[in-house]
């Protein structure tokens, strides 16, 4: 695991670029603390750099890398599995390799397939690759984003890295917050492609950017090489039960094996869910040996899911590892670098948490952790999913028996009212015309957008005032992958191509773990796993009131009988509101991110808007409102601090 950064220029790259990406590898430096290299071409106006964390061959797998013949040169953040395969038959062709990396395989697959060689790359990465003969430049993502890339381009130079901070570094592209990314973040949900700033956007994941000089200028395409394909209805092939079930476990069980692969130990996160508990309980049984394994406790009953997570330790004979956090954890100095890390505003401090367990893990050690995101956009594990489903999908069942099972969800979600179900149903338009229907899971942040705009300060209201971010959102995703599908298959889409990307494998993944120098390999989406995932009938998915039937059934043998009839529950922080210390130590972030002097001064917010905001929120006796007014406190905190912190703080 590493970070990249560089500079593709349509004339040679200047001695002032050359400075300017030594300062823009500095800022990812913690992505690659073992080593910090760079090479220039000036004249294909190309200047690559790579900062390393050793995973893979401590001896040869320095970065950049060229190919034998010297045509190609790469630089990788990220893995790729099974690369041990790949290597053996290129050098049973006769092709000789200059390294023991996983990260050369890159070079061989692409002299051989051209841009075809993407279908052979299996694993979380994101690179950079150039063609010297063609004088062409690649920028490439792998198929769920889990690992970042972002760039900008003004038609003369492109500045690329794995991390928005390293391209602003550079000083031909501007420090300022994006107008429309302060609204989105405000409300929760970022448009696919979208980063915070102005002028600098994420690469999107699946993606290609073709870059080539045409005439002195810099000329982009982007090529769309994966995506997450739901068959239609019609498309759909008769599957048992039985099928079902075997599809899971046997391509679960490759996809954890190959990321057990590496030169370093290799441990697991550990929550009381059926995710990581399935992924430890498979892990020991591929090492024949015990594993190393994290849990985060929290210091409040309803949101502490260590015991669970304990049992299942002991059980499967864990080296376990518990991480202990209370509200001096969660806030304070904290707070600021997972908001610095993570480049975005995030509704709870669960990023926080997460942030302080990759630290623990390295200080144990380790630097790299298989871990249990993608499981619930698979296999339709969010109570928001659920609600499509007994809604939308179940048009089979009479409506009492619908309702019923409607009405036992939100019982069950009490605690995540406001925040992951909306308390009251809410359409979009934009959504309806998508869907058909407008998705649960965008519901709540519709409603709490109500809340948030007016918090606004006047120039920006007026900058936004005929811009409507939902359907934003819904213009950015392709409704092609949409048509004919069945209903629950649109929301997991839906959410995969905005929540999964923007928040969850971003402050709830890479950026937090990396913060730390600390490698995550989130198992299930392993893109062979995922395409089985899509085939499996919904109802295999969604059976009757039980979320992830199919990866239940798949896994029963190693789940504690707890667990196993477990129904999902929300991985969450407790808010500020639910403890006294915690809501102290957020008014000392509120005092110095947010008084009325320091919201003014950034003129994101109108000052006294945002202080009656606080003083209803202190004050809001509704468990509801409350959950719906923390999730904006926590946003409008995270978007000051980024603005102090990037846009206040310019470089001399």
């Amino acid at each position: 695991m590493c970070g990249i950064a560089g500079i593709y220029s349509a004339q040679r790259i200047e001695e002032r670029d050359e400075r300017a990406l030594q300062d823009m590898l500095q800022t990812i430096v913690h992505r690659g603390p073992d080593s910090q290299k760079v090479l220039v071409e000036r004249d294909h106006g190309l200047a690559m750099g790579h900062t390393r964390l050793i995973i893979n061959d401590f001896k040869t797998g320095e970065q950049p890398l060229r190919s034998r013949d010297g045509r190609f040169l790469l630089t990788v953040n990220g893995e790729f599995y099974d690369f041990k395969r790949h290597r053996a038959l290129a050098m049973a062709d006769g092709h000789r390799y200059l390294t023991k990396s996983d990260s050369e395989i890159a070079l061989s697959l692409f002299a051989q397939y051209g841009l075809e060689f993407t279908k052979y790359l299996r694993g979380e990465f994101a690179f950079c690759l150039y063609d010297k003969q063609e004088r062409e430049l690649y920028l490439i993502r792998d198929r769920f984003g889990i690992r970042p890339l972002f760039y900008h381009c003004n038609g003369k130079k492109l500045v690329y890295g794995s991390e928005a901070k390293a391209v602003i570094a550079h000083p031909d592209v501007p420090r300022r917050l994006r107008p429309e990314a302060v609204l989105h973040q405000l409300m929760q949900t970022m448009a696919p492609g979208m980063s915070a700033f102005d002028e600098v956007q994420p690469l999107e994941p699946g993606r290609i950017l073709r870059v080539r000089e045409e005439n002195g200028r810099l000329v982009t395409k982007e090529i769309s090489y994966w995506d997450f394909d739901f068959p239609t209805m019609e498309e759909r092939a008769p599957m048992s039960e039985e099928t079902a079930i075997e599809s899971v476990r046997e391509n679960l069980i490759r996809a954890i094996i190959l990321r057990l692969q590496a030169d370093v130990p290799v441990g697991c996160y550990l929550s009381g869910g059926i995710d990581s508990c399935c992924i430890l309980g498979l892990a020991t049984g591929a090492m024949q040996s015990p594993v190393k394994a994290f849990t985060i406790s929290f210091d409040h009953d309803s949101y502490d899911e260590s015991a669970i997570a304990l049992e299942m330790a002991r059980s499967m004979n864990a080296d376990h590892e518990m991480i202990h956090l209370k509200a001096d954890d969660l806030y304070g100095e904290n707070y600021v670098k997972t908001v610095l890390h993570s480049e975005r505003s995030f509704y709870n401090t669960l990023g926080v948490a997460k942030n302080l367990m990759s630290k623990r893990v390295w200080e144990c050690g380790y630097r790299t952790v298989i871990t249990g995101e993608g499981s619930d956009e698979l296999f339709g594990g969010y109570p928001a999913f659920k609600r499509d489903m007994f809604k939308h999908g179940l048009d089979h069942l009479p409506p009492a028996e619908r309702a019923d099972l409607e009405r036992q969800l939100h019982e069950s979600n009490k605690l995540f009212k406001g925040a992951i179900l909306s308390d009251n149903e809410v359409e979009h338009p934009a959504f309806n015309s998508l869907c058909g229907f407008t998705p649960s899971w965008i519901q709540p942040w519709i409603r709490t957008l109500a809340v948030a705009r007016p918090l606004l300060s006047r120039e920006l209201q007026e900058t936004l005032k005929d811009y409507d971010p939902i359907e934003a959102i819904a213009n950015k995703i392709d409704g092609k992958m949409l048509d004919g599908r069945h209903p629950l298959d649109k929301a997991q889409y839906t959410w995969s191509k905005t929540q999964l990307e923007g928040q969850i494998l971003n402050w709830g993944g890479d950026r937090v773990d990396m913060a730390n120098s600390m490698e995550s390999r989130p198992a299930f989406l392993d893109h062979h796993l995922a395409e089985a995932a899509t085939r499996i009938p919904p109802e295999y998915r969604i059976k009757g009131n039980i979320e992830k039937y199919v990866l239940r059934e798949a896994v029963r043998g190693v789940l504690p009988e707890v667990l196993y009839k477990r129904e999902k529950f929300a991985f969450m922080a407790p808010p500020a509101h639910t403890d006294e210390k915690k809501k102290a130590r957020l008014e000392e972030l509120l005092q110095e991110y947010a008084s009325p002097e320091k919201v003014s001064q950034a003129g994101l917010f109108d000052a006294g808007q945002v202080q009656q905001f606080l003083k209803d929120y202190r004050s809001d006796p509704d468990p509801v409102s409350l959950t719906r007014k923390d999730t904006i406190v926590n946003h409008l905190l995270c978007l000051q601090i980024l603005h102090r912190h990037f846009v206040d703080q310019q470089p001399g």
